[in-house]
């Protein structure tokens, strides 16, 4: 059987399917029955069985279920035959209806397409969001979709630029001007989404202009001049000013929020992943260090209050109090912690990676080691000394004695 997990999108941590994945499982079961039922299953089965034992080639195994054996048709024939005879009709495989339509009583039908699934009822389309699933798509659902307005005729004009409130792809949008015509000073239209607590059957044209002007401009900060401005982003809505923003609790805030608002959100302690607080401000500023000559102040830890200048940090003794401690005895306890850091060997060096970095040594000087002549055995004779000729003893004659 043919699994239709193998047409699926995800959607948050559950796989949907699509309708693709709808209009291939109908291409199958209407017009190559024989390839998904359950006996073509087994027998395939046994097939891959039988090559993994040795007991059929896999070449001659896919020669035969391509091209058939024992007088059956292959998957060559099949498709061929199909493909030939006409009998596969592409557009009612696409094509799923899902009732009549209300008004006019005409199919209210959905499609895959090129660009994502549409709904149609008469010469009436919309595109279906990607976000919506097939079990969701009810006959209501489609009828909301072919009533919503499809932008081709604008909702009216802005500095002689038509506006146009358009469903797409990704949910419901303004735009301003035209691919053809832009806007004076753009390459292509501004488009913006509309807010979540939007309608776009109900959406006037002061809205449209409201959301065309985000970002917006709240004003200047008075002690630097810097400007601050309201804008909608990945994350949701937030005010920005240089490198400091905060999020605003609802979009609509985007189109209200004051220039005092802003400066006390901006005030805040920033908030980062998990509810992580950034760093807190010092408590106190002791002026200039005359050992480090560099500036010291005083600040809450994880473990208490403590005095530092940047390099050096020194915990406050039983004594100490922060908010009565003079400048004097904030550079005192500096200089107490540097000497006992220097008494112990010196501030410890920072881990590289986790990885222990050993010294490299310097390659030791070799020393010249004579060698002792080796002994040369001696030389064995190759062959043994032949043994003198045993003189003859000489006979004495008669004549002699």
């Amino acid at each position: 059987m043919v699994d239709r997990g193998h047409y699926l999108w995800k959607k948050g941590t559950s796989l949907v399917p699509t309708w693709t994945a709808f209009s291939v499982i109908r291409l199958l079961e209407e017009n190559f029955d024989t390839l998904v039922d359950y006996e073509f299953t087994a027998k395939l089965e046994s097939g891959l069985d039988a090559i993994a034992n040795g007991e059929v080639k896999k070449g001659t195994w896919l020669h035969d279920f391509y091209f058939g054996e024992d007088g059956k048709e292959g998957l060559h024939g099949i498709v061929a035959a199909k493909l030939e005879g006409g009998s596969i009709d592409a557009a009612a495989v696409n094509t799923f209806e899902l009732g009549a339509h209300p008004d006019t009583g005409e199919v209210v039908i959905v499609k895959p397409g090129l660009y994502g699934p549409y709904v149609r009822s008469g010469e009436n389309t919309a595109s279906v969001p990607d976000t919506m699933t097939p079990d969701e798509l009810t006959l209501d659902a489609a009828v909301t979709l072919l009533k919503a307005p499809k932008g081709d005729t604008p909702m009216g004009e802005h500095e002689g630029y038509p506006v146009f409130a358009k469903s797409g792809r990704y949910g419901p949008y303004v735009q301003w001007g035209t691919m053809d015509v832009p806007p004076e000073g753009m390459e292509k239209p501004k488009m913006t989404s509309l807010f979540k607590t939007m309608n776009i059957d109900r959406l006037s044209m002061q809205d449209a202009l409201d959301l065309l002007s985000l970002p917006r401009t709240v004003g200047a900060d008075p002690t630097d001049g810097e400007l601050i401005t309201a804008q909608n982003g990945r994350y949701g809505p937030y005010v920005n000013k240089g490198k400091e923003s905060r999020s605003l609790q609802t979009e609509e805030q985007l189109l209200t929020v004051t220039l005092e608002e802003a400066l006390a959100l901006l005030a805040t302690p920033r908030v980062f992943g998990k509810g992580r607080a950034a760093a807190k401000p010092p408590l106190r500023e002791f002026g200039i260090d005359p050992a480090s000559e560099k500036p010291v102040v005083g600040k809450e830890g994880k473990f208490g209050d403590y005095i530092t200048d940047g390099e050096t940090n020194a915990g406050l003794t039983r004594g100490d109090r922060m908010e009565q401690m003079t400048n004097e005895r904030a550079y005192e306890l500096l200089q107490l912690r540097r000497e006992y850091i220097e008494a112990n060997g010196g501030p410890k060096k920072k881990k590289t990676g986790g990885r222990k970095v050993a010294a490299k040594k310097a390659p030791a000087k070799k020393t010249a080691v004579k060698k002792a002549a080796a002994k040369k055995a001696p030389a064995k004779k190759a062959a043994a000394k032949k043994a003198a000729p045993k003189k003859k003893a000489a006979t004495t004659s008669s004549d002699d004695e």
